[in-house]
């Protein structure tokens, strides 16, 4: 029978670039678009940018490089590597393993309700191509109705239980077509799948945006978007608000879960900078967001539209109308938009479901093939069955699983784990010898700052 350290020596990130592209599409995701802009335009321009700026700095530097540190140290997924940090510490190493299912969980939970979000993502990318989503001008009676038709809403769980079986599903089609894609890329194994698809799709998405924010600086009417971004208001920064959104939409973004950043972290050789890593990722990252937010905020300046709400909504909806009022270059703006966004998302789901794949492979010791299979078929009968309730499904992990899997991975890490051993784990394969805040810094801010996501998140219904 194959153990732990034998899988992960069969397989795993070939190169430090290949890494770092699969970790930045991990976090690269359609909240970079749907969330980021909104709360961008709602706080003010630079007054939100600067709290954000400050706590993507104190993430990439604590949370990301414990989480890759430690997943790298152990060589195993989150349940593996609470374990070894549990028995490490001198306590129970079931315990660790049982708490580590935390994040596991969660991850498992977060791939379901992404599916269904990836089925209307393929359902728009194949429209954007065929001309279906400009055809519709500025009607938004078409445009509404069209994304309604797709992504019905039920208000509680039995009741979208209810409306998927009577109907037989608002979009299965195209849920199924994304799980199979995920399907296929995990199939060919952490570097011949992963690695490599991301080694692709993060370029392209790069690309895209890129040209899509250059493109918006020749639109009439962008430039009212553009002096909203770097307006600064001193006296919002005395909002409360301000920093607890900052903070909420940098910690989910960067992905410190607990979870698909260890896996990811299992799979590096020893020889990968951890530190180097984690500061490329979140520069890229908050690049992407960035991006997003100069297409996102110009274009809606065009019509003198509000933002007003995130959500699948500002992507499936209200940005249309404004893509397709821009004359002759409509359509291939539109299509730019969505494969940018097919591609975020394949590679943030892929990073969801291979959390639960490694555990399968680590702890009840199936092979890949048996472990992809079966968490891809559990996972698509889910999302079909969920759909009109996705955004609570969404809300339910976001809100109390995943902050409590970053916060047990900071406590097995910085709490738990003997500081030497830590150290070591976090230094390994840097000449430059860590810094000598890193453990306090990880210790006394970071892992308080993700309890205290939890507990704002529920008090406030969520703030990421």
């Amino acid at each position: 029978m194959a153990t732990p350290d034998t899988l992960q020596n069969q397989d795993g990130f070939k190169s430090q670039f290949g890494f770092i592209m699969a970790a930045v599409g991990s976090c690269v995701g359609m909240a970079n678009v749907w969330r980021f802009p909104m709360l961008v335009s709602r706080y003010g321009g630079l007054t939100f940018l600067i709290p954000y700026f400050i706590f993507a700095f104190i993430i990439c530097q604590s949370g990301m490089m414990e989480e890759f540190s430690l997943g790298r140290w152990a060589r195993s997924g989150p349940s593996g590597a609470f374990g070894k940090a549990m028995e490490n510490g001198g306590h129970s190493k079931k315990l660790g393993e049982w708490i580590g299912g935390v994040p596991v969980l969660g991850s498992l939970l977060l791939a379901i309700g992404y599916s269904v979000v990836m089925g209307w993502v393929f359902a728009y990318t194949k429209m954007a191509i065929t001309g279906e989503l400009t055809a519709m001008g500025t009607d938004m009676n078409a445009i509404g109705g069209t994304f309604g038709a797709m992504a019905p809403e039920a208000d509680t769980l039995p009741e979208a239980l209810q409306m998927t079986f009577a109907t037989g599903g608002a979009n299965n089609f195209w849920i199924i077509i994304g799980v199979v894609v995920s399907l296929v890329i995990m199939l060919a194994g952490v570097s011949g799948g992963i690695e490599k698809s991301c080694k692709i799709m993060l370029p392209i998405l790069y690309v895209l945006f890129i040209v899509l924010a250059i493109v918006m600086i020749f639109i009439p009417g962008t430039s009212a978007g553009y002096q909203y971004i770097f307006t600064f208001d001193p006296k919002g920064l005395l909002n409360p608000q301000v920093w607890v959104y900052a903070f909420g939409q940098c910690f989910f973004s960067l992905s410190v879960a607990g979870s698909g950043s260890v896996v990811y972290g299992s799979y590096l050789g020893d020889d990968v900078k951890i530190r180097q890593s984690a500061i490329i990722c979140a520069i890229l990252d908050t690049s992407a967001a960035l991006l997003a937010m100069f297409i996102i905020i110009p274009a809606m300046a065009t019509t003198g539209a509000d933002l007003g709400n995130g959500g699948p909504g500002l992507m499936f909806i209200y940005v249309l109308p404004v893509f397709n009022g821009m004359g002759g270059i409509a359509r291939l703006i539109v299509i730019f938009f969505y494969v940018a966004i097919l591609f975020a998302g394949v590679s943030s789901v892929i990073n969801l479901f291979e959390t639960p794949v490694n555990f399968l492979q680590q702890q009840l010791h199936l092979k890949r093939w048996m472990a992809v299979g079966l968490i891809h078929v559990v996972g698509v009968i889910v999302a079909l069955l969920i759909q009109p309730w996705t955004s609570q499904w969404m809300d339910m992990v976001s809100i109390y699983i995943l902050p409590l899997g970053a916060v047990a991975a900071g406590i097995m890490f910085f709490w738990v784990m003997k500081k030497k051993d830590a150290l070591a784990a976090a230094q390994l394969g840097s000449d430059k010898p860590i810094m000598k805040w890193f453990l306090p810094f990880g210790k006394y801010v970071f892992v308080p700052l993700c309890l205290l996501c939890f507990v704002l998140g529920i008090a406030w219904g969520g703030i990421g």
